[in-house]
């Protein structure tokens, strides 16, 4: 027993001698006294054991909360959302870029990847990766050229009605950004019912390059409005014809599906319509064919409508040659 346990047992014996002096017996039961001591300083041993293990236990924990939150998010295309402590305001509904500007930025000469250190996603539109966005800048810097691509709502527009094509998805119905993450719902006014808007896709952007004046940057759609595009997957690499598919949810649908590059503008370098579809849920494939690909990444696009519109609903990936 170390000293600091028998300074203990002392000091319990006699604070027990103290209390049993004044209730008659009649004799003191040391062998008892001992035996409470006993039991009084394994409780305090146990409790020191306790107090340890539960603070080991806490650290595991916290190293454990620790190395989730450093965990990389997951790979779908539109999980990037902006930081939960970043102010989120609504999208700017400001009018869209004159017909001048509705068309793609020039695209390089060569069709090789060009390296994006700290982008982690695939260029669709307007520009075909940092370099080009850095030109854009340069020139903006200088004159102030095209200013809508540091908004993320006319880009949004000029994406759909623009290089998509989809001439009656014109309108921002809603949407949040965020410092470097944007998703804007574009839509369409219904025929027919005042005041009454539905919505097609919520784009995806993100700023592109470094610098506060780094333009927005086109990288997918969510896959929310009831239709989905799956496959292939997301940036992975694709040749002619190339397999897609996803899920939709509707009645008598008809998907029709493009292969579009930034060098092309709105000419289709693929094309294959009709698919029929509906149901809730359901799974749907085909496949598509193109030709004349010269860019390093190229844009999927699956829509559907002939209920109201000619497309009503769409969405977007990416693919690498």
């Amino acid at each position: 027993m170390s000293t600091g346990e028998r300074d203990v047992t002392t000091r319990l014996r006699d604070a027990l001698a103290h209390q049993t002096a004044s209730v008659p017996a009649p004799e003191d039961r040391w062998e008892d006294v001992e035996v409470r001591a006993g039991q009084l300083l394994r409780r305090r041993r146990w409790n020191r054991a306790a107090y340890l293990t539960i603070g080991l236990a806490a650290a595991v924990v916290t190293v454990v909360v620790a190395a989730s939150a450093l965990e990389p998010g997951s790979s779908r295309r539109v999980t990037t959302v902006a930081p939960a402590t970043s102010p989120q305001t609504p999208v700017s509904r400001g009018p869209g870029p004159g017909p001048e500007t509705t068309t793609a930025s020039p695209a390089p000469s060569t069709s090789a990847p060009q390296p994006a250190s700290a982008f982690h996603y695939q260029p669709l539109w307007p520009f075909a990766g940092e370099a080009d966005a850095a030109g854009w800048q340069a020139r903006y810097r200088a004159g102030g050229q095209q200013p809508w691509h540091l908004d993320p709502a006319t880009t949004a527009i000029s994406f759909t009605t623009g290089y998509l094509g989809y001439a009656d998805i014109n309108l921002v119905v809603d949407g949040t950004v965020g410092p470097a993450d944007a998703h804007v719902a574009v839509g369409y006014a219904v025929p027919s019912t005042p005041n009454r808007t539905s919505v097609a896709a919520i784009i995806h952007l993100v700023k592109l390059g470094a610098g506060a004046d780094a333009p927005w940057e086109v990288v997918g759609t969510d896959d929310s409005r009831g239709i989905s595009l799956a496959a292939p997957a997301y940036g992975s690499r694709i040749s002619s014809p190339v397999a897609v598919g996803g899920r939709i949810t509707g009645v008598d649908e008809s998907i029709h599906v493009r292969v579009l590059q930034q060098s092309s503008g709105s000419t289709p370098i693929g094309d294959r319509c009709c698919v029929p579809a509906g149901g809730t849920d359901t799974a749907w494939a085909t496949s598509v064919g193109f030709a004349g690909a010269r860019d390093a990444v190229v844009t999927l696009v699956a829509s559907t409508g002939g209920h109201l519109l000619a497309v009503e609903r769409f969405a977007v990936t990416a693919g690498r040659r």
